[in-house]
């Protein structure tokens, strides 16, 4: 039943269907003023469709919404931040070339005399960001600042808009490190206790569990509940989310367990003293055949920075690299594609997926590029390349030319994998591959890691969350400060690694 006791807003039974697909089925969803209520479930669940119909990109085919009591059809986004609805995404939509001020007050810049009052406008940004103790020179440009602090200026903005009372926030920590979070929790425990109410999406348990006071599941388009956070067990979380036992995260543990190197003396690639002035001090690396070795480390360490290396999207400036037991005289990518390397990219939207391209064109773009456009694969051979791999990996579609960009971020993830299998690496680096993806996915995302090493497959993992390096890591390297910090081996346990991270080993 719909809780309704002192609710800002009130969505009832709401569905929307698209081509094919259901996304939403009579789902309710109440959000009282003063909360933070996180919107949990799998990609695919239809928590983005729901914050469309709220926010008024999407159109519900049934069901009311009623604001403060008043029942409204929000028409358009414009329309919905009138309404005191307003939306920070994951992506930040500012103008970085822009100051903080002209970025806070775009479109509602203070004027005299029918100029910009630069002061008055300076001085209007800086008392908007004091109310959530952020003090920064406002003047300054937006891209001078970390990605947190632009974090900060887009939900500041987002309540300058207009007077807002409902704070939309889609996966905004999925790019900051745990400082850079922990702050942004302030920022938002601030405006819960100024009346605001939060819609808090996000992929990340354990942030949920800090900053939440209510938690809404979907699954499959459905509402399966809303529950105090506090008398929801994380494991009972997962299970709603999934809709399954936690079988498949076991099944991942216990075969790390088991897992054994084929052969402990055969290297795939061999690192000494590699390194890049500036990004990444001298540091060795092992890897050997049908081996998985995690990278931890925080934002910034040089997890990312030695994939780079590794595959040649950068050129070391120290050191030397062998793969295969033959010295890397060429860097490039194109080089490592034919010596058997593939990285599989942190950043999907930006350096991995062609979100115009289809599914099919997707997956077939390394192994097209390795053989040369010359030798033109032929449809045909698109065609069985890409509905293997959908099959192989689960890829949810109707049909390998569905655009790639039409698919929840799980699906994605999964296409990029598929694109570097099917050149059939001997090394492949795989860099946050289970960022943003829901729960399921990154357990079948783990499973295939073990079971590419087991076919003798050297697998560079890197991921910031430690629990999944450890679950499927035979060696841990811990990144710090752009160096190599420390190696361990598979019995490493947490509390060590975060030491070691935090420079007290």
């Amino acid at each position: 039943m719909l809780e309704t006791t002192d609710a800002i807003l009130l969505m009832r039974g709401i569905s929307k269907i698209f081509p094919g697909v259901t996304a939403l089925e009579d789902v309710d969803f109440a959000l009282r003023p003063g909360e933070i209520h996180a919107l949990m479930g799998e990609n695919g669940a239809g928590k983005s469709t729901l914050i469309k119909v709220l926010t008024g990109v999407e159109h519900p085919d049934n069901g009311s919404i009623e604001l403060a009591g008043r029942l409204v059809q929000v028409r358009s986004p414009q329309h919905s931040q009138s309404l005191g609805i307003s939306t920070v995404y994951q992506e930040v939509n500012l103008c970085t070339n822009l100051s903080v001020a002209e970025n806070i007050l775009l479109g509602n810049e203070p004027r005299r005399f029918g100029t910009i009052d630069w002061r008055r406008m300076n001085a209007l940004a800086a008392q908007a960001l004091k109310r959530l103790d952020i003090d920064i020179d406002v003047a300054r440009p937006l891209g001078n600042y970390s990605l947190a602090i632009q974090q900060m200026v887009a939900i500041v903005r987002a309540l300058e808009i207009e007077s807002a009372r409902i704070l939309i926030l889609d996966e905004p920590t999925s790019s900051l490190d745990a400082n850079e979070t922990s702050r942004l929790f302030d920022v938002m425990r601030k405006l819960r206790a100024s009346g605001i109410a939060i819609v808090f999406v996000t992929h990340f348990l354990d942030q949920v569990y800090q900053v939440s006071d209510r938690i809404t599941v979907l699954r499959n388009g459905r509402l399966v509940g809303t529950y105090d956070t506090e008398s929801l067990p994380r494991v009972e979380l997962i299970a709603k989310m999934l809709g399954r036992s936690l079988a498949d995260l076991e099944t991942v543990s216990r075969a790390r367990a088991e897992h054994e190197l084929p052969d402990a003396q055969s290297l795939a690639l061999k690192a000494t003293g590699l390194g890049h002035k500036g990004t990444l001090e001298p540091l060795d690396l092992a890897l050997r055949a049908g081996e998985v070795v995690g990278l931890a480390g925080l934002l910034g360490s040089g997890r990312s920075e030695l994939a780079r290396l590794l595959f040649g999207v950068d050129t070391p400036d120290a050191g030397s690299l062998e793969v295969g037991g033959a010295p890397v005289t060429r860097h490039g990518p194109g080089e490592s594609l034919r010596r058997g390397i593939a990285l599989c990219p942190e950043d999907r939207k930006v350096e991995g997926i062609v979100k115009d391209l289809t599914i099919r064109e997707n997956i077939i773009l390394a192994l097209q590029a390795r053989q040369g456009w010359a030798r033109y694969l032929p449809e045909s051979k698109q065609y069985e390349i890409a509905e293997r791999f959908v099959r192989l990996l689960g890829i949810v579609t109707p049909s390998v030319d569905q655009l790639v960009g039409n698919l929840s971020g799980g699906n994605q993830q999964k296409v990029i994998l598929a694109r570097w299998l099917a050149i059939n690496p001997r090394i492949l680096i795989l860099d946050e591959p289970t960022r943003g993806i829901d729960v399921g996915a990154k357990a079948e995302i783990q499973k295939l890691v073990l079971d590419l090493a087991d076919e003798g497959k050297s697998i560079v993992f890197i991921s910031s969350e430690l629990e999944e390096v450890l679950r499927i890591s035979q060696r841990v390297i811990v990144m710090r400060d752009q160096r190599k910090a420390a190696e361990y081996g598979k019995d490493v346990n947490a509390q060590t690694i975060i030491h070691t991270m935090a420079g007290h080993q």
